[in-house]
């Protein structure tokens, strides 16, 4: 008699990177194709995609997850998520969000320099 199958956490193709780092490596490259510039941080198998000021985006290999707004009569914080498998389209989301974000909080002068 053989045994259940075990179910496992997504492991990495040899010689690649850990699931949620190639996933939020994967956005980043699809917000480069928005125009928006994004950083990778990976630590404690999650993988972080730095993209604005209030917008930061969370990877766990399964899913992408950012701040979407606050719900003022509940008085806590919404949250958005997409599927990982699916990096282009979340970017095309999280892109929506970051052009809010950029209308309501413009960059500081020396940063519209750099930009």
């Amino acid at each position: 008699m053989s045994a259940p199958p075990q179910h496992t956490l997504p492991v990495a193709s040899p010689g690649g990177p850990p699931p949620p780092l190639g996933d939020a490596e994967r956005l980043a490259s699809a917000l480069a194709r928005h125009g928006i510039a994004a950083d990778v941080h990976d630590g404690y198998g999650l993988a972080l995609i730095s993209v604005w000021v209030g917008l930061v985006v969370w990877c766990d290999g399964e899913r992408f997850w950012w701040r979407a707004g606050w719900d003022a009569m509940r008085k806590r914080v919404v949250y958005a998520w997409h599927p990982a498998i699916e990096p282009v389209r979340a970017a095309r989301r999280i892109a929506f969000r970051y052009a809010d974000l950029r209308a309501a909080q413009p960059p500081f002068e020396l940063i519209t320099e750099v930009l």
